[in-house]
């Protein structure tokens, strides 16, 4: 009797924590409204199912108890009971992994007018790079990252020459623009992820991923990484300013003087030397 107790009181427990827990979604800001509806549908499907076996469970306890002058009945196979049960378990697991996969197919789907902007993670800071007037990102390479070109562009690619740098400070968006973001770590994995976006993705060191969003909300909202990298890990925090198109359009012109073509080093003039 205490064992089935105990197993309906971790059921009432676990449901009433889950209704009056603290630790909620903050409210969202982006289009992945199709995430949070997927979650919350996995969590009624698991959510049913633990509370059905733990309550089953706690039935069988008591149930089936020990009492003197009863016998189990020894029944090692049930076909009609193991049919069911499979039948059951494909069904649930079908309903929580059909609608991962159609938001998973938006996920990927990037839109054609989405604005291509670069992310870097590395030991243990946030890098932006924004398209400047030409409104396309130049191509860059890991292995021309030195001192003075720390993100690493392709100084031959005149797209390049216009593009915003932003080390370790504020990465701006406009409102209501898709924005695909190409990720890339110098170092070791690290994970953008913005909990108001829900959106997140992999930095893996020797590639190059992606992930892509639109801003519903205007305001400042942190960037985590959502990786263990290293003993500064908690540190690597960034900030997300979503602000309407014309702020943003005053804070991109403001920027002008961090494009690349303003940061590299001036060429040095050749002096003459007498033979």
């Amino acid at each position: 009797m205490a064992v089935a107790l105990i197993l309906v009181l971790i059921v009432v427990g676990s449901v009433a924590f889950h209704l009056v827990s603290p630790w909620w979604w903050t409210p969202i800001a982006s289009n992945w409204r199709y995430i949070d509806d997927t979650i919350i549908m996995t969590f009624w499907i698991t959510g049913t199912v633990f509370v059905a076996v733990v309550l089953f469970t706690a039935y069988c306890v008591y149930r089936f108890r020990h009492r003197d002058g009863q016998q189990a009945i020894y029944e090692p196979e049930n076909r009609k009971l193991e049919a069911w049960l499979t039948a059951i378990t494909a069904i649930g697991v079908a309903a929580m992994l059909a609608p991962g996969l159609f938001v998973w197919r938006q996920f990927i789907t990037v839109p054609e007018e989405a604005t291509d902007i670069e992310i870097v993670g590395q030991q243990w800071q946030w890098s932006f790079r924004l398209p400047g007037a030409d409104g396309r990102l130049g191509a860059s390479d890991m292995r021309l990252i030195s001192a003075d070109n720390p993100l690493g562009l392709n100084k031959e690619d005149p797209k390049s020459r216009d593009d915003i740098l932003i080390e370790g400070g504020e990465l701006h968006l406009p409102i209501g623009k898709p924005v695909k973001a190409l990720l890339r770590s110098v170092d070791v994995i690290h994970d953008f992820y913005v909990p108001e976006l829900r959106a997140k993705m992999d930095l893996v060191p020797g590639q190059v991923s992606y992930v892509w969003f639109t801003p519903t909300r205007t305001g400042s909202f942190e960037i985590l990484c959502a990786e263990l990298c290293g003993v500064g890990h908690p540190q690597m925090r960034g900030t997300v300013v979503v602000q309407e198109a014309v702020d943003y359009q005053a804070w991109l012109q403001d920027r002008i003087v961090s494009s690349f073509a303003h940061l590299m080093p001036a060429p040095r003039d050749l002096v003459a030397v007498p033979d």
